[in-house]
Parts: C-alpha cells; structure tokens; sequence
C-alpha cells in the first residue's frame, strides 16, 4: 500500500469536512447534491473519453493500482554489489559463466539486457535496443500521467458549469428568499468538488505518477550502465565508482561506512 497516497486522501477530505464546519457551512450539502457529483465525475470521464483513445483509457484502472501499492523496485545498493560480483566473475571466466545467473534474475529488463550481451551483440546494438526500451517506457508512463493531469484540468473548469446550472435553476424560482439562498448556496457545491478533485486528487496523483516514472527510468538507466560495464570488462571497483553516481548521498555515505566496516 502507498501510505503517501492514502495519508494525503485522508488530509484533504479532512481539510475539506472540517474547514466547511469551521466556516459554518452546512456539511450535509456535500452529500445531498447528487447533481453536482454527476457534473464533476461524470463531466470529467466524457472529457477524458474526448480526449485520449480507448487504448490510454483501457490503462486507468492499472494507473489507480500504481497509485495506491508501493512500488517494488530492486533495491540500488543491492544491485550495484549484484554487478560488482558478476563483474568479478567475468574477469575470471568470461561472459559466458553469467548464464547461469540470467534464469535468477526477476527483472525482465535486465534479464533481457545480460542475454544480448551473453549472446554476444554489439555493445552500441545492446545500448540501442536497451535505451529505446526505455524510451518506450518513459512515453507510456507520460501518457498515463498526462490522463489525471487533463482530469486535473477540466474538472474545476466543470465546476464552474455546475454552478451555472445550478443557479439557473435557483433563480428559476424567486417566491421564496430562504429556498432561493439554500439553493445558491448547493450551486456552488459543483465548484467545490471541481476545485478540490482538480486540485487535490487529480493534479497531484498525476505528480505521483510522474515520480514514480522517474524511480524507475534512473534504476533502469543504472541497470544499463552496469550491464554495459560488464561487457567491457572492467574492474569492480570502478563498477562499483561508476553505479554509485545513482545513489543519493546519505545512500552513498551508508554504503562507504558498511564497506569501512567489512573491511576491518
């Protein structure tokens, strides 16, 4: 479970309920306003229909999945002593003693990736094919992220609509002040949810995904980097200098103190 996600769902809808209740806003109009919800959520999917194809569509439901479960990822300091030790072993037996290892690997990618260079492609041939793999990541991963950042987009623009139609049908009616008020003031319950899904959900579960894409293209990235440097034939410590450019400082800063340590 991705407890960011949860946790800032949890703070919004808070923030909402009780800063309505803070202002003196009636709460229960949150809920009896079936027509604003119609507007908001249903406006926003034919918006999103309109504007992506059916394939992009098809993926929403694995975009909320990403959303909401953490992501499993190989661990970077784990891997780079993965490298280092297949590193070791080609130096001493060659390329080829690496067969044995491509069947334990889980990760397709690089699975995919030690095969080429087992079967002995072309180093320029391996980085090509690994980089375009990449690329084709990278822009269905933008695509999923683009979908909740248009959703983010329309969503207040149709609250905006809500409160039109919501007002249109308050003034139809002026006999009576006090139903007049309680209904512009439920016309604008539209525009509260197209602000808030737009602006808390929407926008920010784009961002989400946009990050996530990011983890995932940098450990791939490494993962090329340590491949390539495998094929070449250099030695693990410089396998080890040159796959720890993707580690963040306070990782870099922990795995010197555990070599510090093994070394004693």
């Amino acid at each position: 479970m991705q407890i960011s996600t949860i946790i800032g769902l949890v703070l919004g809808i808070l923030s909402l309920v009780v800063g309505m209740i803070l202002k003196g806003a009636p709460v229960v109009n949150l809920v009896n306003n079936p027509a604003a919800y119609m507007i908001i959520f249903v406006g926003t999917a034919a918006s999103i229909f309109m504007a992506f194809p059916m394939a992009e569509i098809k993926r929403i439901p694995k975009l909320f999945k990403v959303i909401f479960t953490e992501q499993k990822l190989l661990d970077r300091k784990e891997l780079i002593g993965t490298f280092t030790e297949w590193a070791s072993i080609t130096r001493r037996e060659g390329l080829l003693a690496l067969e044995s290892k491509v069947e334990e690997i889980d990760d397709p990618f690089m699975r995919g990736g030690m095969r080429m260079i087992i079967d002995g492609n072309d180093q320029e041939f391996v980085r090509d094919v690994l980089m375009e793999d990449i690329n084709a990541t990278e822009d269905r991963h933008r695509s999923g992220a683009l979908i909740f950042s248009q959703a983010g987009m329309y969503a207040p623009t149709l609250g905006v609509l809500g409160a039109v139609v919501g007002l249109i049908a308050a003034l139809a009616d002026l006999s009576d002040m006090e139903k007049l008020s309680h209904a512009i003031a439920a016309a604008f319950i539209a525009t509260l949810l197209g602000i808030f899904t737009g602006y808390v959900l929407w926008h920010p579960m784009s961002n989400k995904l946009k990050r996530l894409s990011k983890k995932e293209v940098e450990l791939k990235l490494m993962m090329v980097e340590g491949l390539l440097s495998i094929q070449s034939g250099i030695s693990t410590i410089a396998i080890s200098q040159k796959l720890t450019i993707f580690l963040t400082p306070t990782e870099r800063a922990t795995m010197t103190q555990k070599d510090g340590d093994s070394s004693e």
